[in-house]
């Protein structure tokens, strides 16, 4: 159908011919043109695409404390990006040898590989069997042993994932292998589309890189369930329309504490203390009748009386410490 011209329009063009000059006249109906590559088409939206960064920076999260644990030391993870590319491109990126561990969704056809940069490889190795992870090696391949040792990592990684993607469903991450040659860690064809999700893993001083690479030709039945509505909250299902207040407060209340009772004090010189021999007795500043200490590390918790129950050793709580706090 043409372009009907207004008014306004066929006026300039005739001024144009009468004056002998010839400008481009700028239709309201122009509109820019949008790129677009039928080789590779977007099969995850932007939307999605802000999703599954807010799944993976929880992932990251919780990721970063367990290396913080395990390695006694400052550990930040950071989503740098996450896209869709080919799978050509990804494995033309990847160095060789390479860490590579395989991995799937299981009752799925989503298939998955786990990449750790090989400086991060070999430092986590080195702090996990006691180094200080500034060790170097000549070759750069991961050896047997080392596989072993970041096997431990990996499976925490999976549990990890399997964690962050209860937002959306129970998905269980499973470790297949490990492959030092991206070549044999075939997920999907050269000409397919993947989801590449970067991480920076800051450990102290020194930065490394970890990729997680899906393959997205399985991954649409997983897209039909990211929406905007059910990730209005980052806990998962089973938390649904409970405070995070009383989420922190239900699992406080499961954490175990160490209790120690203090029966009592005495102090004893060096000399005393080399000159004791079986038999001797020591001389307890505290009373038959008074009250035992139970603490947990420092802090007192208790007050109570030692005694028996049911053929084994036990105390009666007399008086709450923290309740004569609250009275001051």
């Amino acid at each position: 159908m043409p372009e009907i011209l207004s008014q306004q329009e066929i006026d300039q063009l005739l001024d144009n011919i009468k004056s002998g000059t010839e400008t481009k006249v700028e239709s309201s109906h122009d509109k820019e043109a949008i790129l677009f590559d039928f080789r590779l088409p977007n099969r995850i939206s932007k939307n999605q695409l802000r999703i599954l960064r807010n799944i993976f920076e929880n992932f990251a999260e919780s990721f970063s404390s367990f290396l913080v644990t395990k390695l006694q030391t400052v550990v930040n993870i950071n989503v740098t990006s996450v896209d869709q590319i080919y799978y050509s491109e990804y494995v033309l990126s990847v160095a060789n040898p390479a860490c590579l561990f395989t991995f799937d969704i299981r009752e799925t056809d989503v298939k998955g590989i786990l990449e750790l940069n090989n400086d991060l490889a070999l430092s986590l190795v080195d702090k996990l069997l006691g180094g200080n992870g500034l060790g170097t090696k000549q070759t750069k391949v991961i050896t047997p042993i080392e596989q072993r040792v970041l096997r431990v990592v990996v499976e925490r990684v999976m549990q990890d994932l399997r964690k962050a993607w209860q937002t959306v469903d129970n998905f269980d991450f499973a470790v297949e292998r490990f492959e030092p040659d991206i070549d044999f860690a075939q997920i999907t064809s050269q000409s397919e589309s993947v989801l590449l999700i970067s991480f920076e893993i800051l450990i102290g001083d020194q930065s490394f890189l970890m990729n997680i690479c899906f393959a997205t030709f399985a991954f649409d039945n997983i897209l039909a369930k990211l929406s905007t509505q059910k990730m209005s909250t980052i806990r998962a299902t089973k938390y649904y329309g409970i405070t995070a207040k009383e989420v922190l407060s239900h699992h406080l209340e499961k954490t175990k504490l160490p209790l120690r009772i203090e029966l009592g004090t005495s102090k004893l010189s060096v000399k005393e203390i080399l000159d004791m021999e079986k038999g001797d007795i020591i001389r307890l500043e505290t009373k038959i009748n008074d009250d035992q200490k139970v603490r947990t590390g420092t802090q007192i918790l208790f007050y109570g009386r030692v005694g028996m129950a049911n053929n084994h050793k036990a105390i009666k709580i007399t008086r709450k410490v923290l309740d004569e706090q609250k009275s001051y």
